[in-house]
């Protein structure tokens, strides 16, 4: 599974180019300022130097500290405009300001008007000291302190809030895992936002590589300025060092972290894998990039889900197949067939504009609309010729076996299954059964399996019938528009006739 190299360096952030710390002087005393200012001129801390604010009033510094959210340290004068100006103004900082960051030095000149143990008690201050006991050396050991104590602080909020993002990042890509393409954008989305990047990201799948470096990287999935490079060579649209990030990243198994950009890798024990780009990325700091290593492991661990869960349900369909088709005529000769009205199902379901999870759950649920049968007895069932009126009266009963048998299940699928298994013989004119319901009293999933499955079923040979021509299919069906079909879906199975017809051929009966 992907993880971060250990021995893969990344370059510091060059000391120039971070930001000064700030400092706010707060002192009614002009002369205070000069000579703080003076005595901090050269003074550095974690290689970082010193931007020195100036307030002369406790409203002024409200003002500075309300513009500048991120003073990391405040040299605090108790008596200014009042005798309590700066034990107001600390009330302020953690109370209406809501900063509980920024370090609060007390210097006081006249320690008798705030006594240090009342004033460490009552407020909310991080030291206290006496301008006469403030040499040059106890101010910059005090600083020293301050900044440390801040940056720890700001330290620990930033992976606070890292972790917070990256959890529900993860939470995202946990929660969506339908089909491999929906979650490789999803992924791409919470990792570009995770990353602060803004032209967005694409995804490369490779199936079954057996090792060997495919010819080219497809791209499977794509965020923001890379969607026009959907379902095309991502190895040939990037520049080329991106291209060789790409093959680096799939050669060694690891992920790629270059100056402008990145290559994630994945892989499940499908030996299926996954390489996902991220451009015009600034470059992440030692936390940033724990915090990508956190998200990255919950991604590889979600990417081995759902191919483990992919397969699972692949096996549990295939099933469904087989039970479904065994149902109508107790062999396999009929699986393609109830196939065929799952897809067929969906389609029509899209054409009318039904939600996406509503078709996703037609195509699966529609094959076992004559699961009911497994009730019928063979004699009646295989009978090659007409059926009687009391055989046909047991016939129709395999629509209420159905959604009994499969009413039980709390499952959406299952649910939609028994609710098409009682409700696909009704017909738009009222005179089907088992409830003679008409028109949009039937529910519109019963109305499409009842169209796709006599479309799909008038094609193939049955022991009572053999498979009807495609002209003699569409005159049945335009026959029946408006009295066994739903007129609208009717037309739309006509507009798209060469389309699904076609599907036959692709995937025709044993």
């Amino acid at each position: 599974m992907g993880v971060l190299d250990d021995r893969f360096e990344f370059a510091a952030e060059p000391s120039d180019k971070r930001p000064p710390w700030k400092v706010l002087i707060v002192d009614d005393e002009p002369e205070i300022h000069n000579v703080t200012r003076l005595v901090l001129s050269s003074f550095r801390f974690a290689e970082r130097p010193l931007e020195l604010l100036s307030a002369y009033s406790s409203k002024e510094a409200a003002i500075l500290l309300a513009e500048h959210e991120d003073t990391a340290v405040v040299l605090l004068d108790v008596v200014m405009e009042t005798e309590q100006a700066g034990l107001d103004l600390v009330r302020t900082i953690r109370g209406a300001l809501g900063n509980h960051f920024v370090r609060i030095v007390l210097r006081t000149g006249q320690p008798g008007q705030a006594p240090e143990h009342e004033v460490i008690a009552a407020y909310d201050i991080n030291d206290y000291k006496e301008k006469t006991e403030l040499t040059a050396q106890k101010l910059a050991t005090t600083l020293y302190a301050a900044l440390r104590a801040y940056r720890d602080m700001r330290t620990i909020e930033a992976s606070r809030l890292g972790l917070e993002h990256v959890i529900r990042a993860s939470s995202r890509v946990f929660s969506q895992q339908q089909q491999p393409q929906q979650f490789a954008s999803i992924v791409l989305g919470q990792l570009a936002d995770l990353v602060g990047v803004q032209r967005g990201a694409l995804c490369c799948r490779v199936a079954h590589p057996n090792g060997a470096l495919p010819e080219h990287f497809e791209v499977a999935a794509a965020t923001g300025d890379y969607a026009n490079l959907l379902a095309r060579n991502a190895d040939e649209k990037l520049p080329g060092h991106i291209a060789q990030s790409l093959r680096g990243a799939y050669l060694n198994k690891r992920h790629v972290f270059a100056d402008d950009h990145y290559v994630l890798h994945f892989a499940d024990s499908q030996e299926t894998e996954a390489l996902l780009y991220v451009g015009e990325s600034h470059t992440l700091d030692d936390l940033g990039l724990r915090l990508m290593e956190v998200f990255c492991s919950n991604v590889a661990i979600a990417f081995e889900n759902l191919h483990l869960n992919r397969e699972l349900f692949d096996s549990q369909l295939e099933m469904v197949y087989l039970l479904a088709g065994a149902a109508e005529t107790r062999s396999q000769e009929t699986a393609n067939h109830v196939r065929r009205v799952g897809i067929i199902a969906r389609m029509l379901g899209q054409l009318h504009g039904l939600p996406d999870e509503t078709c996703e759950l037609l195509n699966y649920a529609a094959p076992l609309h004559d699961i009911g049968k497994i009730g019928i007895p063979d004699a009646i069932l295989n009978k090659p010729g007409p059926h009687t009126p009391e055989e046909t009266a047991v016939m129709r009963t395999h629509a209420e076996i159905g959604a009994k048998l499969l009413g039980g299940s709390r499952r959406p699928m299952f649910k939609l299954a028994a609710q098409i298994a009682v409700s696909h013989h009704e017909n738009w004119d009222g005179s089907g059964y088992p409830a003679g319901l008409a028109a949009t009293q039937i529910p519109i999933e019963g109305r499409i399996t009842a169209l796709a499955d006599v479309f799909d079923a008038l094609g193939s040979r049955r022991c009572y019938k053999d498979a009807w021509p495609e002209d003699e299919i569409r005159l049945f069906i335009a026959e029946q528009r408006g009295r066994k079909f739903d007129p609208e879906l009717t037309d739309l199975l006509f507009a798209h006739w060469d389309r699904i017809f076609h599907l036959r051929r692709e995937l025709p009966d044993a």
